[in-house]
């Protein structure tokens, strides 16, 4: 067999063993980590098994889409907080160079730390604003759902398609996700 046979084959191998991996990760389970806050402090995903979801978003100030999301993701964390959901939201790099912060007026959410990225590679994230839907199963967290936050990242008023709404609210009730993951529209995750 030839270099260059062998090498097509090999190819085509990883290829298949990676769309595997990625798609047992979409419906997979996972089991814990441990993040840290603003303060220094431990944060683990385990902690919040008694509750009915989590939903762990993935956001960069420097990141405009990150940023237009602010005021909507605090909204949902508001609005599912008394219904058993706790939000997590989790500041990872970009590929930008320019700091960001929040403007004036903007809504400043408490983020995690994953300077390492290794719950975004757990979870399979590449962008910014990414959500995860984890529901908490007694081998750990089922990934429910991953993907867009909603439809438009632009322009809130334009949403027609509330893809983590839809999600969590079909979890809340006992049913399946219902929802196919979306890709997200976002800043790349800098690896």
């Amino acid at each position: 067999m030839s270099f260059r046979r062998i090498s097509i084959l090999t190819a085509v191998a990883l290829l298949a063993l990676t769309i595997s991996v990625a798609r047992a990760q979409a419906g997979g389970t996972i089991s814990d980590f441990t993040l840290k806050t603003a303060a220094n402090s431990d944060v683990a995903l385990k902690s919040y098994a008694g509750n009915k979801a989590v939903v762990v978003v993935f956001l960069n100030p420097a990141c405009a889409f990150s940023r237009l999301y602010q005021e909507r993701l605090a909204s949902l964390s508001s609005a599912y907080r008394g219904r058993g959901v706790q939000f997590l939201f989790i500041n990872v790099p970009i590929n930008l160079d320019a700091p960001g912060t929040a403007a004036p007026g903007e809504v400043e959410l408490p983020t995690l730390s994953d300077a390492s990225q290794q719950v975004a590679g757990l979870l399979g994230i590449t962008k910014t604003a990414e959500a995860v839907v984890l529901e908490p199963t007694s081998g750990g967290f089922a990934i429910r759902y991953r993907g867009a936050i909603d439809d438009n990242p632009q322009v809130a008023s334009s949403v027609q398609q509330a893809y983590l709404k839809q999600v969590l609210d079909n979890v809340l009730a006992g049913r399946p996700a219902g929802v196919a993951d979306k890709r997200a529209a976002g800043c790349l995750i800098k690896r």
